[in-house]
């Protein structure tokens, strides 16, 4: 099977959305975390923009063993050459941001196609001139450009020393079948020796879709992010993308090298770093991603779990929870009172359903240990003769 790079930048998209900033410091306890995963690529910010992305790129450059780091920079020379300063030549990336559509063109930068190409190719040869082993270039609002103006930007930075094409779909504003169309042109107009990477955005809830059609339509390396975090909906989630390479990657013909296992302890480290409050329903990562409340569904769990988990949680460093509120039934009860070794006992279930359960909903809800020993007080209140 292909093996796809991980590329992970929670450090530099992640961190630009409000609330999400991190000290340099904080940055490499994050990247070492993800290190451990088995991510390829790790993007430490834009040594070019502010002291402390510089320090952290530096860092975290000297920290790696195993990932890569990147950096972004504008196409701009100081720009460059401090995200080389920052990172070094060798296992590092170092990306040049392109003008990727008219209309940046018009309303953001003020400058027309042949300009926005000359400096992009001025600023690659620039990064070889000193020493940059790695060179993308990465064609901001890639989803809006134009065939010409993407070719001729995609064309003449490989002429000029770029190893690796970054595609964004900045706005989230595709289809997956037409970011997959992009990808495919992009890896036409490259050559096949050419890294084409994903960058895909949240805004319709499609990033992760996206990612996987341009993974379909050939692309080598996907950019992600450690629960989603990004400019505005986010990005592609890392975990996501983990999870349907671990359960689908036969399917897709692609695998990763990344260890699933650790995920989970990745983000734990970035909640409690920028104080990221945990959804209930999100995948991997959300509170009730391997929990259920709903009766209909544990009475099927509690034979096997398989019949309502595909997404397994030990695989993510999660745990299955069952827990017990007033939509659970009176099934979870008896299950419990058997794995007690204690015999069946209607009055006993009633009363503790009626008494203690069918009222309780949302954060109310009991855990397995709780239902025990709700089921001892109350069995030793019926011995007693007591209620």
């Amino acid at each position: 099977m292909r093996r796809v790079s991980i590329f992970d930048t929670t450090l530099r998209d992640g961190e630009q959305a409000p609330g999400n900033a991190m000290g340099p410091e904080q940055k490499l306890d994050i990247a070492l975390a993800v290190e451990a995963l088995g991510v390829d690529v790790i993007e430490t910010g834009m040594p070019g923009s502010s002291a402390s992305d510089y320090k952290a790129t530096r860092l975290i450059a000297e920290a790696m063993s195993t990932a890569r780091i990147a950096t972004l920079s504008r196409a701009v020379h100081e720009d460059v050459r401090l995200a080389v300063e920052a990172g070094g030549t060798g296992r590092h990336h170092v990306q040049i941001m392109a003008t990727g559509s008219e209309t940046h063109l018009r309303h953001k930068r003020g400058i027309s196609r042949a300009e926005a190409v000359r400096e992009v190719v001025g600023a690659i040869s620039y990064a070889k001139e000193l020493g940059a082993d790695h060179v993308t270039l990465g064609l901001e609002d890639a989803s809006r450009g134009s065939d010409g103006l993407l070719r001729e930007l995609v064309r003449e930075s490989v002429a000029a020393g770029a190893d690796n094409v970054a595609v964004a779909d900045t706005t989230g504003c595709m289809l997956p079948r037409e970011y997959g169309d992009l990808i495919a042109h992009i890896r036409s107009w490259a050559g096949p020796q050419i890294v084409v990477s994903t960058h895909c955005h949240e805004d319709l809830g499609l990033s992760l879709a996206n990612t996987l059609a341009g993974v379909e339509a050939g692309a080598d390396e996907v950019q992600t992010s450690l629960a989603g975090i990004g400019e505005r909906a986010g990005n592609t989630p890392l975990e996501e993308m983990i999870a349907v390479l671990v359960h689908k990657g036969e399917a897709l013909g692609v695998t990763t090298d990344v260890r699933p296992e650790g995920l989970y302890e990745a983000y734990e480290v970035l909640r409690r770093t920028i104080g990221l409050p945990q959804p209930r329903n999100k995948a991997i990562f959300g509170t009730n991603a391997f929990a259920t409340q709903a009766g209909i569904h544990q009475a099927g769990m509690l034979r096997a779990p398989v019949t309502y988990e595909y997404v397994e949680p030990h695989r993510f460093g999660r745990e299955r929870s069952i827990l017990v509120g007033r939509h659970s039934g009176r099934a979870v009860l008896r299950f419990v009172m058997a794995q007690m070794g204690l015999e069946p006992d209607e009055r006993l279930v009633d009363l503790v359903y009626e008494q203690h359960v069918a009222h309780r909903t949302g954060g109310d809800c009991l855990d397995l240990p709780g239902v025990r020993e709700l089921i001892l007080d109350k069995r030793a209140v019926m011995a007693g003769g007591v209620g």
